[in-house]
């Protein structure tokens, strides 16, 4: 149904690489019957049980990312976006190939991933802006600076199980915008909250873009993608299908895929 990837033309090669996938797959094991249920553990004893399938969200990905480029992650669900994602972000780790990053990462990869429930938005931030790679000093430094981009700073000591995600969207966007990464990846979030709202992170991504951040945006919104991007990278069955200007490549996505 599909031809092989057609590879986007090189990038400027003043701008040093940020970002190198070589070869990438990712496989879970996949088990028809829960292998912890006592018949099936006696089953294994004997040599009868099932072995379990693999299942490859991920296969043979290649691509390189220059510094400062803002690239749109498309795909139908399933295709291995948010995997891919997770991978890059070292949340999880390729079955197979080589990824290689340079600088600091900042992922934004699922609403409220990091927050505890019983724990105040003040020690969330804390908490993952100390994982995203900042001293103590900085966070109280940049704290004032978050609370004010999030709009929450009359509920920064509340829990944030009373939280709505159009909070916890913009407590975790904040965050991550105000470590000063490298490499920014974000997965669908931009598509939670109010509109007033993601016009303010939209506007801010510009800004980071012009400051030499490098960006991946993972977005189903055809529209999004196109203002915002300079590079799509389009995502089939785990593999990687099309990667280069987002114009024709959404084109060709909207036809084929609705």
């Amino acid at each position: 149904m599909f031809e092989a990837v057609a590879k986007a033309p090189a990038s400027a090669p003043e701008e040093p690489l940020i970002l190198k996938l070589d070869g990438v797959g990712k496989a879970f094991r996949r088990f028809e019957k829960q292998p912890f249920l006592l018949r099936n553990l006696l089953l294994r004893l004997v040599g009868r049980a099932p072995r379990p399938r693999e299942f490859w969200p991920l296969r043979n990905v290649s691509f390189d990312v220059r510094r400062g480029e803002m690239i749109g992650l498309i795909g139908q669900n399933g295709s291995g976006k948010s995997t891919l994602l997770r991978l890059i972000a070292g949340a999880a780790f390729p079955t197979e190939g080589r990824i290689s990053v340079r600088g600091r990462i900042a992922p934004l990869l699922a609403l409220g991933a990091g927050f505890v429930p019983d724990m105040t938005g003040r020690e969330c931030v804390e908490i993952n802006a100390t994982a995203l790679g900042l001293t103590r000093d900085e966070i109280a430094e940049r704290l004032e600076r978050i609370l004010a981009f999030a709009e929450l700073a009359d509920f920064l000591d509340t829990p944030v199980r009373y939280y709505s995600s159009g909070m916890m969207a913009r407590l975790g966007f904040s965050v991550a915008i105000h470590t000063e990464p490298d490499l920014l990846l974000v997965d669908e979030v931009l598509a939670v909250g109010d509109h007033a709202f993601q016009q303010k992170c939209i506007a801010r991504i510009h800004e980071l873009r012009e400051a030499g951040v490098t960006i991946l945006f993972v977005s189903h919104e055809a529209a999004t993608v196109r203002e915002l991007c300079d590079r799509a990278l389009w995502l089939h069955d785990g593999k990687l299908l099309r990667d280069g200007e987002p114009g024709p490549i959404l084109d060709e996505y909207v036809r084929t895929c609705g």
